[in-house]
């Protein structure tokens, strides 16, 4: 009698056609690899479709997180900064406010972009990376040094919609309700105060072209971001309702903003004045004319009407970020050894020596990361191999590896 030949219920493929037949628990049925990769597909596509139905769904205020949530949030991650904490709480609040607004009262609420200046190193970034975690909006982080005026080399300004659709699994009625942190704005500034006299397309010509953008338009995005082509298929935009997030370092704007407080006032009052401004972070000080002396135009300026600052971190500040934020340089190091089965411990003197040489390089929290990296690599290097269940990071090792390191000589430098 002939053996019965098995095949796939689902397609009639035979064991000779496919990879592996699969048998049913209950009776004879059987399913072949190359459906089940099918239905696995199938899947995919409707758990996505079925997700972006509620993400598109109106907004419930009742269950949007309050501006005292977000900063507690972020109290978590980002050490200090209360000011624009406060400020970003607020924003993206009335950003999900404005989403769910009610048109028949004939009050549109606008959106309120956001520019936050502060140097390098306190923050900018990763208060954006961490209310990103914590939102149910689209929310993606763009670089604005790779944006060029069309035509040019670099990248098309529209192309910084393209993350934040991708970041929407390409649901354009969900991208409208996005934000956009665009990071390093102040590598768009441009050269001088006056108007450009030939064609800056890196700087003033990408200025330009984010007016439109920020303003609130019809855009055309290229799927894939990059350069636009004449036959490639484009998405439209509404760019109404998405919230603009927009940091730099704005290195130099010190000097723009010390120059306008010494401003000679004639009368006896210019003293007094000018006795109260605390000459050692001039940036609380920073007003819109201070961005345009530095390289923004105004036509800019106007759509970023809400200005804040971060403060330079104090010595206290650096301390607590290495120690205490979730996910603290040490706590990242700890678990490194953790995994090897090594208790790491550093003391009080050592931790004060890796903050004291931060402030010397003048790098803010970014610093901090290269001189435990500096103090470690040695120990990460040997200790896997050892059987050694305890290490301490004491001063006297620490100093020792930063002198190996040639950190001594660099902080006499920048002396």
């Amino acid at each position: 009698m002939a053996k019965k030949q098995i095949k796939c219920s689902f397609c009639g493929r035979s064991s000779d056609m496919s990879e592996v037949l699969i048998p049913s628990a209950l009776d004879q049925t059987y399913i072949c690899a190359e459906c089940v990769e099918q239905i696995h597909e199938i899947l995919k596509d409707y758990r996505k479709e079925e997700q972006n139905k509620s993400k598109g769904e109106d907004i419930d205020l009742a269950s949007v997180p309050k501006p005292k949530e977000i900063n507690d949030f972020l109290n978590q991650y980002v050490i200090g900064q209360d000011d624009a904490k406060k400020y970003l709480a607020v924003a993206v609040y009335n950003h999900y406010k404005r989403l769910a607004q009610n048109d028949t009262d004939g009050v549109d609420i606008e959106k309120s972009n956001i520019i936050i200046v502060g140097p390098t190193g306190t923050g900018k970034t990763l208060l954006a990376k961490t209310i990103a975690r914590f939102l149910n909006v689209p929310f993606t982080i763009v670089d604005a040094t790779v944006l060029t005026e069309a035509g040019y080399v670099g990248e098309d300004i529209e192309s910084l919609l393209t993350r934040l659709l991708q970041v929407a699994d390409y649901n354009v009625e969900q991208a409208e309700k996005g934000i956009v942190f665009i990071d390093e704005i102040d590598k768009i500034a441009r050269k001088g105060d006056n108007p450009s006299i030939t064609r800056d397309v890196s700087g003033e010509g990408v200025q330009q072209g984010l007016l439109k953008l920020l303003e609130g338009s019809i855009v055309n995005v290229p799927p894939q971001g990059g350069r636009k082509h004449p036959e490639q298929k484009m998405i439209q935009v509404n760019t109404k309702n998405i919230l603009f997030i927009c940091g730099g370092a704005f290195d130099g704007i010190e000097r723009k903003i010390a120059q306008r407080l010494n401003t000679h006032v004639v009368g006896y009052s210019s003293d007094a004045s000018r006795s109260n401004i605390k000459r050692d972070n001039f940036l609380q000080y920073v007003s819109p004319q201070d961005l345009k002396s530095f390289g923004l135009i105004p036509e800019i300026i106007g759509r970023l009407p809400i200005l804040t600052h971060l403060n330079p971190l104090e010595r206290n500040d650096l301390r607590r970020i290495l120690t205490e934020p979730n996910n603290a340089i040490i706590r990242q190091y700890k678990k490194l050894f953790e995994m090897d089965n090594v208790n790491l411990s550093f003391s009080d003197d050592a931790l004060d020596l890796i903050v004291d040489k931060a402030i010397e390089y003048k790098l803010g929290a970014r610093g901090l990361r290269s001189i435990v990296e500096s103090i470690m690599i040695d120990a990460m290097y040997e200790i896997p191999s050892s059987k050694t269940t305890e290490f301490e990071v004491t001063k006297e090792y620490a100093l020792e590896k930063l002198t190996a390191a040639n950190f001594e000589t660099i902080s006499k430098q920048n002396d």
